[in-house]
């Protein structure tokens, strides 16, 4: 067991986006990277949920979570953070972990930089 441990932190040292702290569920509990957001153009439009993207709700895309898993995310350059609902898929941008709705990106002020580094926790 303590091998396996062993292994499984030297996996993650070269991990660059997640911490590992997933429990067997496909994921990491918490990730690291880049987010960006979406807005005008792609409001009320069809997620891939099914789902019509609201740009006032405090929704978001990721790639690989299950739909309607809460996550927290935390702004890394001024430790704001923003309680989102995982309704759509994406991003599809090279470094990106998740895509915020307008009010998310409001929420911790990513609206004028377009990107920045966070971390993301998923809460429930």
């Amino acid at each position: 067991m303590i091998l396996i441990l062993f292994l499984l932190s030297l996996f993650c040292v070269d991990c660059s986006s997640c911490c590992c702290l997933g429990g067997g569920s496909g994921f990491s509990q918490v990730q690291y990277g880049e987010a960006s957001y979406y807005a005008g153009e792609f409001h009320g439009r069809k997620t891939a949920s099914g789902e019509n993207y609201d740009m006032h709700q405090l929704t978001c895309a990721h790639k690989t979570l299950p739909f309607n898993t809460k996550v927290k995310v935390t702004n890394l350059t001024n430790k704001k953070t923003v309680i989102v609902r995982v309704n759509d898929r994406g991003p599809f941008v090279s470094g990106r972990i998740i895509d915020l709705s307008f009010a998310a990106a409001q929420k911790i002020d990513l609206i004028p930089s377009g990107v920045t580094r966070v971390k993301i926790e998923v809460i429930q």
